[in-house]
């Protein structure tokens, strides 16, 4: 029988007065492989939704999994991108040209971006030196973490209070207490698709038992989505993965998307990490202002929504975090979580400057 939620889509964005429940549970079956926990990679989320495009069973699915998680491109296509994509490191002075007099906001991706990628999810920690970075750039401009994580989960690892989190790639929004809404009297606190939290709690012990016999895998529950985790499965495995797609059968309020090493599972509405930062640059006043300049760093497929929003306002730059040339709708790149300590660093830098070249707001 196909399951539906309760679900209107006149209360897809649901404003909440409490704080969401404590963080994600994670459920971790057979031991992962040895050897690998060096070059486990981030999973890029393709937003390709398998039950739309019928990608469904034997080859096609393999397949799709393996496109999904590309190899490093050889260096000959190395140079042609880096034209395009500049370091935003080298290319600092020339990036944030076009801050001089604006109000600057920065929104950061987590895993792969402030941490580095991990065997485990759940050690997913950053460094001092990087919560340091962080801090100092809060200090000087409103700093959001956009991530697809769990709100909860990745405030623990950051633990800094003065930031805004967007959780569950944006669909779980709250900003710091001392923050008010403009025109309104509560905190930043914004919930998309509340409706389906039993539907994905139920999902979730669904392919807890499904995914428990295949070594490896991993069924992370990100309150708002799910990821299944497949990156320390054997190869030879990954054809079983495709129970995923067949439990999501019996629930058409949700879509997967085929990521690296990642299978993610989320509400079938229209919100995402783009959705995210315009409904927090609304939240700080700055809605339809020609005078803000959002810096948006991540290196996910998903955080390519978020770059598309300000190539379309055609204010601020995206910065792709990447050692290898991908497809992208980002201005600049960096190449990993230590040059965005490096960036990060210079931005608080240039905010200290005396002639105007930043404007330094306090959240």
């Amino acid at each position: 029988m196909t399951k539906h939620a309760a679900f209107s889509s006149q209360a897809v964005l649901t404003a909440v007065a409490a704080p969401a429940p404590a963080g994600p549970h994670f459920s971790t079956f057979a031991p992962p492989l040895k050897g690998g926990a060096l070059h486990c990679k981030k999973h890029v989320g393709l937003h390709v939704d398998l039950a739309a495009t019928g990608v469904a069973v034997g080859g096609s699915w393999l397949e799709s999994m393996k496109a999904s998680s590309p190899r490093s491109a050889g260096g000959g296509e190395n140079g042609d991108w880096t034209e395009m994509h500049p370091s935003a490191l080298a290319r600092f002075e020339a990036a944030l040209g076009a801050a001089k007099g604006m109000k600057i906001v920065v929104f950061l991706d987590y895993d792969g971006t402030l941490s580095p990628i991990v065997e485990d999810p759940d050690r997913g920690f950053m460094s001092e030196e990087m919560r340091d970075a962080v801090r100092c750039v809060a200090e000087h401009f409103p700093t959001a973490i956009v991530s697809g994580r769990c709100r909860d989960k990745v405030f623990d690892f950051v633990k800094l209070t003065e930031l805004y989190y967007a959780g569950s790639h944006g669909m779980d929004i709250e900003g710091p207490a001392n923050h008010v809404q403009a025109n309104a009297e509560a905190a930043v606190r914004y919930q998309a698709g509340s409706e389906l939290l039993p539907v994905i709690e139920e999902v979730y012990h669904t392919l807890t038992a499904k995914m428990a016999p295949i070594a490896g895998a991993m069924v992370e529950n990100n309150k708002y989505c799910l990821s299944v985790h497949f990156r320390c499965v054997r190869e030879e495995e990954w054809e079983s993965m495709n129970e995923v797609r067949s439990v999501l059968k019996e629930y058409p309020d949700l879509k997967l998307t085929h990521g690296r090493k990642v299978l993610e599972i989320r509400p079938s509405i229209k919100w995402d990490k783009g959705k995210a930062l315009e409904f927090l640059l609304s939240s700080l006043g700055y809605a339809g202002r020609d005078d803000v300049f959002p810096i948006y760093i991540g290196d996910d497929r998903t955080d390519e929504d978020a770059f598309k929003v300000l190539r379309g306002m055609g204010q601020g730059i995206g910065i792709l975090v990447s050692n290898f040339p991908k497809e992208t709708a980002a201005s600049y790149s960096l190449r990993h979580p230590a040059e965005v300590i490096e960036f990060l660093d210079k931005l608080a830098k240039y905010s200290k400057q005396g002639d105007g070249a930043a404007a330094t707001m306090a959240i």
